[in-house]
This record gives C-alpha cells, sequence and structure tokens, in this order.
C-alpha cells in the first residue's frame, strides 16, 4: 500500500513553495529576511506616545502638591526638580543663594499649580560655584526624559556657561503659562 495520499496543508505548502522558489531568487529572499530583520531590530526605537503615562505622573505629584512651603520637596514648582532646594539653602524658590551663580543654560518642566488648576512652563537653573548646599534633597521625575533629550533631562549638571562647575543647588524659576 503506497503512502503518497498528502492532506490539504501540504499540498498547499508545496505549491506554494514551487511557486516562490519560481519567482524569487535566493539573494532577493536573503535581502528580504535582511529587510525584516532590520525593520523589527529598529521597531523599538519608534516614538511611543507617553501620554497616558505623563498624565499618571502629573497626577500622582499633583495629589500631594503645595503652594505655600517652598523648602518642601511637594511645593508645586518642584515636580521636575532634582537636587538640593535653593530655598533650603539660603536663596528662594527662583532665586540663588549669595556666593553662588545661576547658570545660564537650564532644564525645563511644566507643573499644575494646584491653587488654579493650570499648568505652567518652569525653567530649572543650577546655582554654582560653592560645594553643594547639601540640604532638601528632591527628586522630582515628571517629565524627566533620557540624556538624548538634555532640554527635559534633570541629571545632568546644568553649571554650563557658570564661573564654576560646582554645584550648589537648584532654583525653579516661573517662566509662564505652559497652554
Amino acid at each position: 500500500m503506497k503512502l503518497h495520499s498528502k492532506n490539504v496543508f501540504d499540498r498547499f505548502f508545496e505549491s506554494s513553495s514551487r511557486l516562490s522558489a519560481q519567482r524569487i531568487s535566493r539573494r532577493s529572499l536573503i535581502a528580504m529576511i535582511g529587510k525584516a530583520a532590520v525593520i523589527t531590530a529598529a521597531l523599538p526605537l519608534l516614538p511611543v506616545n507617553r501620554k497616558s503615562q505623563a498624565g499618571e505622573l502629573k497626577s500622582r505629584f499633583a495629589r500631594s502638591a503645595q503652594t505655600k512651603d517652598p523648602t518642601h520637596c511637594n511645593y508645586w514648582r518642584y515636580c521636575a526638580s532634582d537636587g538640593y532646594l535653593c530655598a533650603c539653602c539660603g536663596g528662594g524658590p527662583s532665586t540663588c543663594p549669595p556666593g553662588t551663580s545661576p547658570s545660564p543654560t537650564s532644564w525645563i518642566g511644566s507643573c499644575i499649580n494646584p491653587d488654579d488648576g493650570k499648568t505652567y512652563l518652569i525653567a530649572y537653573r543650577d546655582c554654582c560655584g560653592t560645594d553643594s548646599c547639601g540640604r532638601c534633597s528632591c527628586l522630582g521625575q515628571e517629565g524627566d526624559m533620557p540624556s538624548y533629550r538634555p532640554q527635559l533631562n534633570n541629571d545632568i549638571v546644568w553649571c554650563f556657561g557658570a564661573s564654576s562647575m560646582v554645584y550648589h543647588c537648584s532654583s525653579a524659576a516661573l517662566v509662564g503659562l505652559a497652554n
């Protein structure tokens, strides 16, 4: 008894393989596989809409944000601040302490004022020139981006262009409405 009977799947696979072999060369097949591999590897590099994640971070900080005491990390302007607060080091929330100078460069953040519910643009500027203050260390991560987006990264010492690259504290100057 011969076992030459083929099921439908086997016949379909054989006919499609023969048809492909007649129409596609080995080089073009290898080229197609290479393109597919490159596209698959590049897929994680495509931009992703992180609006919902950003909204979650905003609401997490906004739940505890306050407008009265700038010496606490939950002061509304500090949503993206990273470092020692100048308000605890002899300066104000947006001014450097005596003996330090503000960096001409800054990173930016958008913080919600809990009193009016509006979003404001904040310029975070490092105060430079003396050793680190060491008081009121805060780590705000709202809107923080990796180092390849430096204007939104708070892990960089932003004393570029200042008289000294020695970090002292970080200030949070109100620029204006973000919307």
